[in-house]
């Protein structure tokens, strides 16, 4: 069994429709602790030791949020930067985060065909997310490919139905280690596991 912290951060999310649907629930789900970063912290005074304390006791972590210009909210970014510290989380003596397994769980609002050379957004959506991917390698951590929803805004009532119960469905599966990360190297996307046959997930 794994132990999984979901860190979210949505600035906005009166205005979210797919992550107002995708957490609802998930404090309930058995082996999750949820984590709502702008609830918590509105004042951006992140309570460190408290943060530290929780990474000590999951083994999976997971950044959620909306990809807003190529990057994470910044709350978010100030947790990593105050919670790894140096001699904690890197450096001399920095060995809390090591062997632990961590990925990003996002949403985009164009379609995955636009995160290519010669479209708009030039680049798939995993290299705008190398310096969280460098971050991890720099603490010791197993960086995993991204959970990625896209077009949320053109999504229909019962098509964000869906991606919750997916997304439930995968959080669930990390718990029970249902899946074997180290095959997910070949893989873009986290949740093109749930497309593949049980025997090869």
């Amino acid at each position: 069994m794994s132990n999984v912290l979901v860190l979210f951060a949505h600035p906005e999310l009166e205005r979210s429709r797919v992550h107002r649907s995708l957490i609802t629930g998930l404090p309930q789900l058995s082996g999750v602790t949820f984590r709502d970063l702008y609830q918590l912290y509105p004042d951006f005074h992140i309570d460190v030791a408290r943060e530290q304390e929780l990474l000590l006791l999951h083994d999976f972590i997971i950044w959620q949020y909306p990809m807003n210009w190529y990057s994470m909210p910044p709350l978010l970014k100030q947790w990593i930067e105050m919670t790894f510290e140096y001699r904690w989380a890197y450096g001399p003596g920095g060995i809390y985060l090591r062997g632990k397994r961590v990925m990003n769980v996002l949403t985009a609002g164009g379609e995955r065909d636009t995160y290519r050379p010669n479209r708009y957004n030039r680049f798939p959506v995993p290299e705008f997310l190398r310096p969280l991917q460098q971050t991890a390698r720099r603490c010791g951590m197993e960086y995993l490919p991204p959970y990625v929803i896209h077009v949320t805004r053109q999504l229909a009532s019962e098509q964000v139905d869906r991606e919750r119960e997916r997304y439930h469905t995968f959080l669930r599966g990390v718990v029970a280690d249902r899946f074997d990360t180290a095959d997910w190297q070949d893989i873009a996307y986290a949740n093109e596991v749930l497309d593949l046959p049980n025997e090869l997930r």
